[in-house]
């Protein structure tokens, strides 16, 4: 597992931010630039500040504290929620469905569409989070998508050479087509709706859209909705795959 702060450190604001399980450690930068952190009771907007747990430390006025616990989570967010702490147009948010199990404070590990289903993380480690959102990652992510039209049989190809729309250029590491309406394709960095505008882009709707794996970790028999706590060697796991070796 990532290393566990020692309370009686001294650490950058950001970083106690993280591990307090408010947000990883870039969001805590700029919560803190937003002036919506208070140490021992004065606003503080410098992002070298360091703390110990001998601080006092406000978010937004509430008091925030070292996690005792380390969580790790897999759900599988069905279609129709939205991946964000809250959303201003009322949507539904994926971290409400982990709300009645955990009274740790949860955010999402990356993104998916609100339209899109399937694997999601979730955690109150700040380290974790980072070092796996991180574009150095080169983590897989998996998916499976079902399409309104047929696939062209030379799909497979172009896009693993790679497909330009817009300016934009787009390239899975792997796809294969395995119905003429049906596709899997692998990812390592992916770009905002990559998979739904490399298919739009060749007048191809997309069906559903479902993320099957990250890494080391599979969706397996999880049903919409549902969710589990990784393994410690599916953490250790992917963190190897990030080349983290701890």
């Amino acid at each position: 597992m990532p290393d566990k702060v020692n309370e009686k450190d001294e650490i950058r604001l950001q970083a106690y931010l993280a591990h307090c399980g408010v947000a990883s450690r870039r969001a805590s930068e700029q919560i803190i630039l937003d002036g919506r952190v208070a140490v021992n009771g004065s606003v503080v907007t410098e992002l070298g500040t360091k703390v110990s747990s001998s601080d006092s430390v406000a978010v937004d006025g509430k008091q925030v504290h070292l996690e005792e616990k380390m969580r790790y989570i897999l759900l599988n967010k069905p279609a129709g929620f939205v991946c964000s702490a809250s959303d201003e147009k009322g949507r539904q948010v994926a971290a409400d469905l982990l709300k009645d199990a955990y009274r740790e404070r949860l955010y999402n590990v990356g993104r998916l569409d609100m339209y899109s289903k399937g694997m999601i993380f979730f955690t109150n480690d700040g380290n974790f989070a980072k070092i796996l959102s991180h574009p150095s990652s080169q983590l897989e992510k998996e998916y499976i998508v079902e399409t309104s039209q047929d696939i062209p049989e030379d799909f497979s190809s172009r896009f693993e050479k790679g497909i330009r729309v817009e300016d934009v250029f787009y390239k899975c590491k792997r796809c294969e087509i395995l119905k003429p309406r049906k596709v899997k394709i692998v990812l390592i960095e992916g770009k905002n709706r990559e998979i739904r505008t490399v298919l739009e882009s060749q007048g191809i709707g997309t069906r559903s859209l479902v993320r099957v794996r990250i890494g080391n970790v599979h969706l397996d028999e999880l049903k919409p909705g549902e969710h589990r706590e990784l393994t410690e060697r599916e953490v250790k796991g992917l963190l190897n795959l990030c080349g983290v070796n701890k």
